[in-house]
């Protein structure tokens, strides 16, 4: 769930860096620390009286050992969940957004299109597409009743949303059925309505009817508590759109001509059997992924039909590439990416940055360089102007060698009702939420 008013690590290179000599960040982004540059920039009128509220890790418990992993409150009996709505301000009424309809489906996408997410300078918003929002909130066994708006009562305008969807998430050894919260947006107009608590506890009130009380979100900004955080790192693949644009600028000492050759790749991936994924590979991926996802402390507990939904190339939502040995034919290695563009705001030449952020990647016999450098080989060829990648899971091996650099935001990832009691390293999460 990102907040609406702060970017899930800006979609910004930090324009400072220089990829020919630059060190991975130092790792001050323990728990303890980010709580305490939390508190120290807090005046006391702005803590979360919201979040205090709820059946999250709060602050003051950080580092209390006495606590028990697991869930913070036990489940309510269902005879005992309100039945009714939240009340909303009398000017404004509760919809369900159902996503297969065309109409509806165009009143989403406009909301998010100018309404989500920006980075802090406002030069880059989000632009899901209506494909991707279809992809990304209709996985199998979804909820209808999850995908919540607020419409205006005398102009029926949609001027918020929030959506869940269910999923199952494994926590060390126990795989705990959640709510993914996502896409929480308001009006520009609407911030100072307070709608937003109202919406996260109405979504909450309809995962539980559903008889799940635990879920996992991320937000832009510190809230009680992360259970980790994570950065973004950015792979030029074209410099020049994106220097054009403001995403990243010219490093120290450098020519355009000099920066356009830095970030040139080849013209094919490198990798034998490299191939689109199909359906006929869904059982083999799965294998695959269950195996490689079992080291992390948070990941997915993917089966068939999760891999076929989330994974399955979909034009301009989801690629998913895999090596398939040559001699024996077994699939030993998977690369996954998806598609979201920003709009680009106030450019006079361009209107699109067309994203791709890394999904899924799974490395046996390739190793994970060449596998994502043949990743990037695609998705350049595809025409995307940039390659993003979270440094969560394996990720970090290859971050600096491929030439991605640091972003200038954090996201930061949350369990509601879930109580993990240290903070994980990034490369101990396996979970990429969208």
């Amino acid at each position: 769930m990102t907040d609406n008013n702060s970017p899930p690590g800006s979609p910004k290179v930090n324009p400072d860096h220089n990829s020919e000599a630059n060190p991975l960040p130092k790792d001050d982004s323990s728990l303890e620390n980010i709580v305490r540059r939390f508190q120290d920039s807090m005046s006391l009128a702005k803590k979360h009286k919201f979040w205090e509220t709820q059946p999250v890790g709060q602050f003051k418990d950080v580092g209390d050992t006495s606590l028990p992993e697991g869930p913070i409150e036990p489940p309510t009996p269902l005879s005992e969940v309100k039945q009714e709505p939240y009340n909303l301000p009398s000017p404004y009424e509760w919809t369900t957004c159902d996503m297969d309809s065309e109409e509806t489906c165009n009143e989403v996408y406009n909301l998010l299109k100018n309404n989500y997410v920006e980075d802090d300078e406002n030069m880059f918003r989000f632009n899901y597409s209506k494909e991707f929002l279809r992809w990304a909130l209709r996985p199998p066994g979804y909820y209808k009743s999850w995908h919540i708006g607020v419409r205006a009562k005398t102009s029926k305008k949609l001027v918020a949303f929030i959506t869940g969807v269910p999923a199952r998430i494994r926590v060390r050894d126990e795989v705990v059925k959640m709510a993914e919260i996502n896409f929480l947006c308001v009006h520009k107009k609407l911030r100072s309505k307070r709608l937003a608590p109202v919406m996260i506890k109405e979504v909450t009130r309809r995962v539980h009817l559903e008889n799940i009380w635990q879920a996992a979100y991320t937000a832009g900004v510190v809230l009680p508590t992360p259970i980790t955080t994570c950065q973004y790192w950015h792979r030029s693949l074209n410099p020049k759109k994106l220097i054009d644009v403001g995403f990243s600028r010219l490093g120290p000492r450098m020519t355009m001509s000099r920066t356009i050759k830095l970030y040139k790749l080849p013209d094919q991936p490198a990798t034998p059997g490299f191939r689109k994924m199909e359906l006929r590979d869904v059982p083999a991926v799965t294998r695959l992924l269950r195996n490689y996802l079992s080291q992390f402390v948070v990941s997915p507990d993917f089966d068939e039909n999760d891999v076929e939904h989330w994974l399955l190339p979909t034009e301009d939502v989801i690629d998913s590439y895999l090596v398939e040995s040559p001699k024996t034919h077994d699939i030993t290695d998977f690369c996954s990416f998806y598609t979201l563009p920003s709009s680009i705001l106030g450019n006079q030449n361009y209107s699109i940055l067309k994203a791709a952020y890394s999904y899924y990647n799974v490395s046996t016999k390739t190793p994970l360089l060449q596998l994502m450098n043949d990743a990037l080989i695609v998705a350049k060829k595809k025409d995307f102007d940039v390659f993003n990648a979270l440094d969560v899971m394996h990720n970090e091996s290859f971050l600096k060698e491929l030439k991605f650099g640091p972003g200038d935001g954090q996201l930061h990832y949350y369990l509601y009702n879930y109580r993990i009691q240290n903070a994980l390293r990034t490369s101990e999460l396996g979970l990429v939420l969208l």
